[in-house]
């Protein structure tokens, strides 16, 4: 991967080794050489030179980026054709006054370091013999995956379509659902050689100018040499680098973005990946699903409800079965105990090692489903597990009870929306399991309690991690551990209130419960 640091001091985006802008005039010759050393030994730089009113025209593009046919039909035979231009100094002006490249927006420029950057970036560059003035014409042509549904994010009644890795398209998208003037669009370029275009989008009047003021100066201070995903981006913005605990939400639904918008927060597109950030974020937003949004609120509730359960199964029920068995044996009752002895008297390793033997196994299999192929990948989850499974129980190395407590303590962690939150949770089941091992139940709160000291501590772009419930604010508890009815949500989260006028979100007055704040 690339080697980056990290700037000390506020740089501007994209900042290489030197920033200086470079003019040649109308020096046709030292132009053409600029080009010709800055892309030698690169095949794929077209270089074409070209008479027009006897004058010559220089054509700089990358073979592979542009749509040459639509250049040769709508642009280059005006240019060569002998009745276009009467003198050399209106052949500059006749080229911008055609109707096909004005719709193209075409842009004037003289740096000859940006009509380089131009050329990587897909554009067609023109430069002409006694003029200091170079034509960048966009005729972009890059093979794209098409929108395509979701892979992760999936949902019944919500729209299906996903981003892509182009930004143009992504940004698109969010457009075709925020009709409004006030939704921004500020880029950026990031990576000393990638040059990555790094969209921020934020609606003005409803994004606090704090927030926005933070997440463009964090961006900005970001030297490093390619950024080829947002998760670059991700790791130089964080609060806390050093938590388990994710800090961003990241998506890869149009619509998911969109709410974030309306909600205040800010969105960051990278070109070349499809799923972009949205700060800040909350712990309880790793538990929302995009299908909360589209079901009635009263399922709705009590599905979230039910995540938060198996949530504290995923982290604390390997911990607790290890407590209880070791040190507590009197909580359990009589028939299970006996149960339990009876399933654990030929194996040879105590509770907890027998715990990570199996929680590793079962991580081995899950990656290995990741990383094989999806026609191959399945099938080494399930048989994978019944057939390890069956076969550690027969011969005496793990008991039955402990592969029904991991395999429901995997099943929870499926049950978590948020990828990253559920891959933490993971994390930190491990250390609990010491701690159980160790100290019983007296460990095993413990843990707990210093894992929530952490979260009370950590913040996302100055936003308490437990916000609303730490500190306490009654009126964002609407969304949290259920979701109420869209007619009594009538202000947005209190981070995103950038002013009076602006909390109330408009619903339909008629609705029921409209006289409640």
């Amino acid at each position: 991967m690339s080697i980056f640091s990290k700037s000390k001091k506020q740089s501007q985006p994209g900042q290489g080794a030197s920033n200086q802008q470079v003019f040649l005039g109308e020096d046709y010759d030292a132009k053409l050489k600029w080009f010709k050393d800055t892309f030698q030994k690169s095949d794929d730089i077209t270089f074409h030179e070209i008479t027009a009113n006897q004058t010559r025209c220089g054509i700089v593009f990358v073979q592979c980026m542009v749509d040459q046919e639509v250049f040769d039909e709508q642009v280059l035979k005006y240019i060569v054709s002998p009745h276009f231009a009467s003198s050399q100094k209106e052949l500059l002006h006749k080229i911008l006054d055609l109707q096909s490249i004005s719709t193209m927006c075409t842009s004037i420029l003289t740096d000859m370091k940006e009509a380089t950057d131009l050329v990587l970036d897909g554009k067609i560059i023109i430069f002409f013999e006694g003029d200091s003035r170079m034509l960048a014409i966009p005729l972009t042509s890059v093979e794209k995956r098409a929108v395509s549904e979701t892979a992760n994010e999936n949902v019944i009644r919500g729209p299906r379509e996903a981003f892509v890795e182009d930004i143009h398209t992504n940004i698109t998208m969010v457009r075709r659902k925020i009709k409004s003037p006030d939704l921004k669009m500020e880029q950026l370029l990031i990576g000393r050689y990638t040059k990555t275009k790094v969209m921020i989008s934020y609606i003005e009047g409803l994004c606090k100018e704090e927030l926005l003021a933070d997440v463009k100066r964090r961006i900005n201070q970001i030297e490093m040499d390619g950024v080829l995903a947002s998760s670059y981006i991700e790791e130089f913005i964080d609060d806390y680098p050093l938590s388990p605990f994710p800090q961003s939400q990241k998506t890869e639904r149009p619509d998911v973005a969109a709410a974030a918008l309306l909600e205040g927060r800010v969105v960051i597109f990278v070109d070349g990946t499809p799923i972009p950030l949205i700060v800040p974020v909350t712990f309880y937003m790793f538990l929302q699903s995009a299908e909360d949004y589209y079901q009635r609120y009263i399922l709705t509730s009590v599905i979230r409800l039910l995540r938060y359960a198996f949530l504290v199964v995923s982290l604390l029920f390997p911990s607790f079965y290890i407590a209880v068995t070791t040190f507590h044996t009197e909580m359990i009752p009589t028939s299970l105990l006996i149960s339990v002895a009876a399933s654990r008297e030929f194996v040879p390793f105590p509770a907890i090692v027998e715990a990570f033997i199996m929680e590793l196994a079962f991580e081995a299999l899950r990656e290995a489903g990741v990383r094989t192929p999806k026609a191959v990948g399945q099938a080494i989850g399930v048989l994978g597990a019944l057939v390890i499974g069956q076969a550690a129980v027969q011969a005496g190395i793990v008991s039955a009870p402990m592969v029904i407590i991991v395999s429901l303590t995997g099943i929870a962690s499926f049950i978590i929306p948020g990828y990253d939150l559920a891959f933490s949770i993971r994390l930190l089941r491990f250390p609990i399991m010491i701690l159980s091992g160790t100290f019983g139940i007296f460990g095993l709160m413990i843990g707990s309690l210093l894992i929530y000291v952490h979260t009370v501590h950590l913040s996302s772009f100055g936003q308490p991690y437990l916000s609303p419930t730490a500190p306490l604010k009654t009126s964002d508890l609407k969304d949290t551990f259920v979701r109420a009815p869209w007619w009594s949500m009538k202000r947005r989260p209190s981070f995103a209130r950038s002013s009076a006028n602006q909390n109330r979100i408009k619903i339909n007055k008629s609705l029921p419960g409209d006289d409640e704040d």
